[in-house]
């Protein structure tokens, strides 16, 4: 079987992988915005920065860039048209994935044309068998999908630059281009920092295994450097134009996550512990935790091929590891952002020839199998009847029976109920992590439910035991102004305030 997988045809594979990436992404298709999506979108509309605030009426801890693409996207093609652009970028993320592995093959010494392109070929067919995978996330568009293209283009263009040592100004170019693409990948999601640790452990191994002298070691290091600097430069240029003080800018994109941490820490361990061990499941079942497996097996093999390159991939895997551990919350789509990392390892295992190599091969068809049979097992289960969350649905129907000038606040941070109802939200946490950190007691969610600006409808969307019963802290508010309307789809109480009358909620629930 390995000897037959070694001879196919590598030409018309790449292309028509990226086309499977980008197809295979039609779940999204029938899904409404899920929460995150829809929060980002809601951010970009009502974005009003002030001098302590990025966003204004919203926080969401992430970073202007990803905002500004979802407010694009929105813009174009409404709230679900970034589900196009997560299918363009898988596809783009393929074709630059073989590219960077063509590339790699060639910095380690090989001039064979053939082996390039079979090992790009295949490291094709693994990156779209990863990215359309059903057990990790073919629905939502989010940072870690959005960024890893990002990540990619500097892997690749941080070899191109090493390897064009015979043209000053093309290394110089790439080497800029690497750093402007690391950088801005950091844009999407603040931990996808593995192309600045690749770009930085190359230029410095590339040094110390004397492939460049100290003179190129400079120049190519500060041209990424200046290439890094524009997308922090312009970031930092539009809060200053905007009055948004940098120490808020700070807290919104980095600090406030180790306040979260803390939060997540102190509370119930059981729902990111349960989670922790689907997202090992996933890793083992997907193959991502093989391909792993079989550098650190094969690690004294693969390091001949060049050291350099070998520790730069082992640099990669810890700085996104401990990205994934330190997020806290374990989310599936977190396994995205191992996507670039797993890129390099298949590179070296099929670079390296032999029964190793083709073990590779054969690790590769398992993983693109588990990838058509989880998108296979979710059809039918769509098919049966498990079809998307219900929120939106509720949300619908509270915008049908609402009036002009009603507002809504969702306790739980189901940010999909807000956009699907139309209606605006004072409350500026629209997440339920934003809100346990910086409204621990819920003192302004209280002010807000007994003050002027009451919202009109509040949906207890999480359970009232959920979070230490922060719930109860807004209990007396909501006997006192409102009273049950109705229900979700879901069974969750929907408040109406007492002083206003609507009628009945009709969701179309089933």
């Amino acid at each position: 079987m390995g000897e037959r997988l070694a001879r196919f045809e590598p030409r018309a594979v790449v292309p028509a992988a990226a086309a499977a990436a980008a197809v295979l992404r039609f779940p999204g298709a029938l899904y409404p915005p899920g929460p995150d999506e829809s929060g980002y979108t809601l951010v970009a509309r009502h974005w009003a920065p002030t001098p302590g605030s990025v966003y204004g009426d919203h926080f969401v801890d992430r970073p202007p860039t990803l905002i500004s693409l979802f407010g694009l996207s929105d813009a174009v093609g409404g709230p679900a048209f970034v589900r196009v652009l997560g299918a363009l970028g898988c596809a783009v993320l393929v074709l630059l994935a073989a590219a960077t592995a063509r590339a790699a093959v060639r910095y380690v010494g090989s001039d064979d044309r053939g082996l390039q392109a079979r090992t790009g070929a295949w490291v094709a067919v693994l990156t779209a068998a990863l990215t359309s995978n059903a057990m990790i996330d073919p629905v939502m568009v989010k940072g870690e999908l959005l960024g890893i293209p990002w990540v990619v283009a500097s892997f690749w263009l941080t070899l191109r630059a090493l390897d064009r040592q015979d043209s000053d100004r093309w290394a110089v170019l790439h080497a800029c281009g690497a750093g402007f693409a690391a950088s801005f990948a950091l844009g999407m999601k603040q931990n996808l920092v593995a192309g600045l640790v690749f770009g930085a452990v190359m230029l410095v191994g590339a040094r110390l295994t004397h492939r460049i002298a100290t003179r190129g070691l400079l120049r190519l290091g500060t041209a990424a450097l200046a290439g890094a600097a524009v997308p922090v430069l312009a970031t930092v240029g539009w809060a200053a134009a905007s009055g948004v003080r940098l120490d808020a800018l700070w807290y919104t994109v980095f600090g406030f996550r180790s306040t979260a941490l803390e939060v997540i820490a102190a509370g119930t361990p059981g729902g990111p512990l349960d989670r922790a061990m689907l997202l090992l499941g996933i890793v083992v079942a997907t193959g991502m935790g093989f391909v792993v497996g079989g550098v650190v097996v094969h690690r004294a093999r693969i390091k001949r091929l060049d050291p350099a390159l070998v520790v730069a991939t082992g640099a990669v895997l810890v700085a996104d590891g401990a990205g994934l551990l330190l997020g806290g919350s374990f989310w599936r789509p977190y396994l995205f952002v191992l996507v670039p990392g797993l890129v390099l390892c298949t590179t070296l295992l099929l670079a390296v020839r032999a029964h190793v190599a083709r073990r590779a091969r054969i690790l590769i068809v398992l993983t693109a199998a588990t990838s058509v049979v989880s998108c296979l097992l979710w059809l039918l289960l769509y098919q049966s009847g498990v079809g998307p969350p219900l929120e939106a649905r509720s949300g619908e129907a509270i915008g049908h029976a609402a009036e002009p000038g009603d507002t809504i606040v969702v306790y739980g941070g189901k940010a999909d109920i807000v956009l699907a109802s139309g209606l605006a939200a004072p409350y500026p946490y629209l997440w339920s992590l934003p809100m346990r950190t910086l409204d621990p007691e819920l003192e302004q969610l209280q002010d807000l439910l007994t003050g002027p600006d009451a919202p009109t409808w509040v949906v207890m969307q999480a359970p009232g035991y959920s979070w230490n019963h922060l719930a109860d802290a807004i209990r007396p508010a909501l006997d006192h102004r409102y009273t049950v309307h109705d229900q979700t789809c879901d069974g969750r109480n929907v408040y109406l305030r007492a002083d206003v009358e609507r009628p009945s909620l009709r969701a179309e629930c089933e």
